[in-house]
C-alpha cells in the first residue's frame, strides 16, 4: 500500500514502538504528517535503564532521554504532543479524542493511518494500604527521579520490593548500592518465574549471599502506614518494617483503548495483529508491549514485553505505513537481566512450558565456569539446555552465573533462530582464549550433553 500526498499519522503512544515506528515512516515518506500523542512528559526514553539510575550506574537522567519532542521536530518532522492522552478511538469517523491533561480540554484529531502503542501497564494490587506514600512502581522517567531524589536526600534504611521479576532483582540491586537492606517479597515459590524452579534456586542463593532478605511463597496482604506514608509490608507469616516499597508484581498489555473501539485482541488478552502489525480494523496498526505476536518454537500466540521486540514491531510497522513492505515473523523471548554480581538469560521454551506433554521432551544441566578455571575472573555458571526427543531439537535455554556468562544465551537464541538440533549446537565454531571461555565453551558441553539425551 502506497499513501497518497497530504495524509496523516497519528501515533498513540511515545516510547520504542511508536516513535520507532513514526521514524520509519518519515524516512519513507517526506510529506506524510506524523503526530505522536504521549500522556506522559517524555518520549523515547530508555525505560529500561531506569534501575541504574535510581542505583546511581547511570550518574545523569538526560542520558536516559534518547531523543526530545524538540527534536523529532526539527530534526524530522515528528510533532510529538507531551502530556495529551488519547481516550477514545472512532475507527468508523477516523479520529481519535484526546485530553490535554495541562489545558484540561479534550479534542479530536482524524487520521489517514493510525498506529497504536499503548505498551504494557503495571499490575497494582487491590490491597488494603496500597495508596499510601512511599509505594512506588518503576515505569517512568518520573518514577525514576522521585526514587533518586530519595536515595540521595532522604537516605531510607528499608526497602521491600513487591515481586521477584525483572524489575524486582535489578531494583534489589539499585537499593544494595545505597547501603539500603533490602526484602524481596514474592508470591511464587521463586523468583523469575520465566526460568524454571532449579535455576531459580540459584538466582535465590546468589541474591541471600549479597544480604537481600527474600520471602517466597508469601504474598502481600496488606501494608500498613504511619501518618499516611508505608511503614510495613504485611504478609499471612510476617509484618516487614519498610521506608519504601516498591511494586514489582508485574505488568499486561494495555489494550484497553483498542478494546473499547472495537479492535481485535488475541488470547493473551494483547491486540491481535498479522506479521505486517495490521489489526482487525482497517488503517489501524499496532506495535510495542501492547500487542500479541507468536512464540517462535511453538507457532502458538505470544506477550511478551521487551524493547528489542517493540522497536523491531515498530520499525516494521513504520516501514509498512511508508509504503514499504515488511514482516515480523514472532519472537522466542530472549531476555537477560543482572543482580548484583549474579547474571541470568533465557530464552525459546523452559520445561514448565512443556508440562502438558505436547512435545516429549529432555534436558541438560551442567555446571561450568565463565572462563578457563585458572583464569582470575572466572565465576560459576550454570547453563540448562532443552530439546525435543526424537528430532534433537533445541527448544531453549537457560544460565545463571557470574560476569560473562548470561550473553552466551545469544548462541542458543540463535540457534534456535537456524532450528538447529542439540548435536549441531555441539558442533559449533565458538571462540576460545582463556580470558573469555574453557576450550569447550559451557554451551557446547551442554548441548553435547542434551544430544545424548535425546
Amino acid at each position: 500500500m502506497t499513501l497518497t500526498s497530504s495524509e496523516r499519522l497519528v501515533v498513540v503512544g511515545g516510547d520504542a514502538a511508536a516513535m520507532t515506528a513514526a521514524s520509519q515512516a518519515r524516512r519513507a515518506r517526506a510529506d506524510l504528517e506524523i503526530i505522536a500523542l504521549e500522556k506522559g512528559r517524555y518520549v523515547s526514553y530508555a525505560a529500561c535503564g531506569i534501575p541504574y539510575y535510581v542505583g546511581g550506574v547511570v550518574s545523569e537522567l538526560d542520558k536516559l532521554l534518547i531523543r526530545k519532542p524538540e527534536e523529532f521536530k526539527q530534526k524530522q518532522n515528528i510533532e510529538a504532543r507531551i502530556r495529551h492522552e488519547v481516550v477514545g478511538i472512532r475507527p468508523a469517523e477516523a479520529k481519535v479524542v484526546i485530553r490535554d491533561l495541562d489545558a484540561g480540554r479534550e479534542y479530536e484529531e482524524p487520521y489517514d493511518e493510525l498506529l497504536i502503542a499503548t505498551g504494557a501497564k503495571n499490575v497494582r494490587p487491590e490491597l488494603p494500604g496500597v495508596g499510601s506514600e512511599g509505594i512506588y512502581h518503576v515505569a517512568s522517567i518520573d518514577d525514576a527521579k522521585e526514587l533518586r531524589e530519595i536515595m540521595e536526600h532522604k537516605t531510607p534504611k528499608r526497602a521491600v520490593i513487591v515481586g521477584g521479576g525483572y524489575i524486582g532483582l535489578e531494583m534489589a540491586e539499585a537499593f544494595l548500592r545505597w547501603g539500603v537492606d533490602v526484602s524481596i517479597v514474592g508470591r511464587a515459590p521463586q523468583l523469575m518465574r520465566n526460568i524454571d524452579p532449579d535455576m531459580g534456586a540459584l538466582l535465590s542463593d546468589a541474591l541471600e549471599k549479597m544480604g537481600v532478605h527474600l520471602y517466597l511463597g508469601e504474598a502481600a496482604t496488606a501494608f500498613e502506614e504511619t501518618s499516611g506514608r508505608v511503614a510495613a509490608v504485611v504478609t499471612a507469616e510476617r509484618t516487614l518494617l519498610s521506608d519504601l516499597v516498591i511494586l514489582a508484581t508485574g505488568i499486561r498489555p494495555n489494550a484497553a483503548l483498542a478494546a473499547e473501539a472495537g479492535i481485535e485482541l488475541g488470547t493473551t488478552g494483547a491486540i491481535k495483529v498479522d506479521d505486517h502489525m495490521r489489526t482487525s480494523v482497517d488503517h489501524v496498526w499496532a506495535a510495542g508491549d501492547c500487542v500479541e505476536t507468536t512464540q517462535l518454537v511453538t507457532g502458538k500466540p505470544y506477550w511478551v514485553s521487551v524493547a528489542t521486540v517493540a522497536s523491531k514491531q515498530g520499525r516494521v510497522a513504520g516501514t509498512n505505513i511508508g509504503g514499504g513492505d515488511a514482516s515480523f515473523a514472532g519472537a522466542f523471548g530472549t531476555t537477560i537481566t543482572k543482580a548484583g554480581s549474579i547474571e541470568v538469560s533465557r530464552t525459546g521454551l523452559q520445561e514448565t512450558d512443556l508440562a502438558g506433554g505436547e512435545l516429549e521432551f529432555a534436558s541438560a544441566t551442567i555446571n561450568s565456569q565463565t572462563c578457563t578455571g585458572y583464569y582470575p575472573t572466572s565465576e560459576p555458571m550454570t547453563i540448562k539446555l532443552i530439546g525435543e526427543v526424537g528430532s534433537g531439537r533445541l527448544l531453549g535455554g537457560q544460565i545463571v552465573g557470574g560476569a560473562g556468562a548470561a550473553m552466551r544465551i545469544n548462541v542458543v537464541a540463535a540457534a534456535l533462530e537456524a532450528g538447529m538440533t542439540a548435536q549441531q549446537v555441539a558442533e559449533l565454531d565458538l571462540a576460545y582464549a582463556p580470558p573469555f571461555s574453557s576450550v569447550w565453551d559451557p554451551v557446547l558441553l551442554a548441548a553435547r550433553q542434551l544430544s545424548s539425551k535425546l
